[in-house]
């Protein structure tokens, strides 16, 4: 072993054959035909997914540098999986309601919410401030797996109301469904499988979606569980599907199948998105302590951005002068969301005690004096 390079995983092959997944689009921007599954656009729907996979990497690239520069306080990058986010972010429908986690930036951006909202919250200048409601779009979660049990609570509200399987609606298009995304790591947490169970036995209308990324921060998949995560589903009483996470169309296909499915009460499906992330878990990780440059190397002939571009150049649905244009509105959006951020004011120190309760503490109260004497010990001459 080369000094400096992380253990092989058990000694397994770090080449193995890719595994079986779903799949609509290869590498090499080559259409694959499914029994199952299928994607219906029309040219400028093609070429606005690749917009979207575009702007949501220079908009992740940016906020990367922006917490290298001290602007922000952590960011935890979704680069090598966009695919899988503005896939599955595009499927939902608008009355859908979605749980993240602290990642799904490419999601939250196909939900029309302002691409500053993540940057404000890590920055600490808010604690996130879109309306859940408004843009169906819960907080985000740092808790691991938290938001799972939060999503099917949620879904089994949906059941008790009969806002599935054309109940209320007669069938009009608004039943509801609810996706919940986590990691692969977070398949390990209780909390996640908690989800499953309350989820198989009250045949919630909800996805799961798992970001399978090949880490839990630094430990690889085979140390977090002996057969495919997708399988996991099967023991709970609900279908479990692996597809190619850096495939956007077959994530877009499968996830709207997946949440038809689930509004029209089929109950729960486990999706495996089947991806990588190609850079750290979070800004204060070091992804060389784990794994080796040639693993990341083998998945960078699969980006996600580079299969649809080679897609769109041989069918002829776009030339030369649309990706310069693409790029180019990226950059201007990366240019101002950076502007923005560092044109934010400076949260006022006592507001960390507004809305802890809505209608007050005393406790709450009580501390909020406690700190503003202890401010205020800093004013005068000698403290300037």
């Amino acid at each position: 072993m080369t000094k400096g390079q992380p253990p092989a995983r058990d000694g397994r092959d770090e080449r193995a054959p890719e595994p079986e997944f779903v799949q609509l689009l290869n590498p090499d921007g080559e259409r694959v035909d499914h029994p199952e599954y299928s994607v219906d656009f029309t040219d400028d729907e093609y070429r606005n997914l690749y917009r979207d996979l575009v702007v949501v990497r220079k908009l992740d690239t940016e906020a990367t540098a922006l917490q290298r520069q001290g602007e922000l306080g952590i960011w935890a990058s979704l680069l090598g999986q966009e695919a899988a986010q503005v896939g599955s972010g595009r499927a939902l429908r608008p009355q859908d309601m979605a749980f993240p986690t602290y990642r799904e930036h490419g999601v939250l951006y196909c939900r029309g919410i302002d691409p500053i909202m993540p940057l404000s919250l890590f920055r600490g200048v808010d604690q996130g401030a879109w309306d859940p409601i408004k843009y169906k779009f819960n907080m985000y979660t740092i808790v691991i797996g938290a938001q799972t049990l939060h999503a099917t609570g949620y879904a089994m509200g949906i059941n008790l109301d009969g806002r599935i399987g054309g109940a209320t609606s007669g069938g009009d298009g608004t039943d509801e469904a609810v996706i919940a995304y986590f990691g692969d790591g977070a398949t390990s947490q209780g909390d996640v499988n908690e989800a499953f169970v309350w989820a198989g036995v009250f045949h919630a209308p909800i996805v799961f979606f798992c970001q399978n990324n090949q880490y839990a921060i630094s430990e690889p998949l085979e140390r977090q569980t002996r057969i495919p995560l997708y399988r996991r589903a099967l023991g709970y009483g609900f279908p479990g599907v692996r597809i190619d996470g850096n495939d956007v169309l077959a994530t877009y296909a499968v996830t709207r199948a997946a949440l038809d499915n689930a509004r029209h009460g089929q109950g729960p499906t486990l999706i495996e998105a089947y991806t990588y992330r190609m850079g750290a878990h979070t800004t204060s990780d070091d992804p060389t302590r784990y794994r080796i440059a040639s693993e990341v190397e083998s998945w960078q002939a699969k980006d996600p951005i580079l299969r649809v571009r080679r897609f769109l150049s041989q069918q002829g649905l776009a030339d030369e002068d649309f990706f310069a244009s693409v790029d180019e509105q990226a950059a201007r959006e990366a240019v101002h969301l950076r502007e923005r951020v560092l044109s934010m004011p400076e949260p006022e120190p006592l507001s960390v005690f507004d809305n802890v309760y809505p209608h007050g503490s005393p406790l709450v109260d009580e501390e909020r004096a406690r700190h503003a004497q202890y401010l205020s010990s800093f004013a005068g001459e000698a403290h300037r």
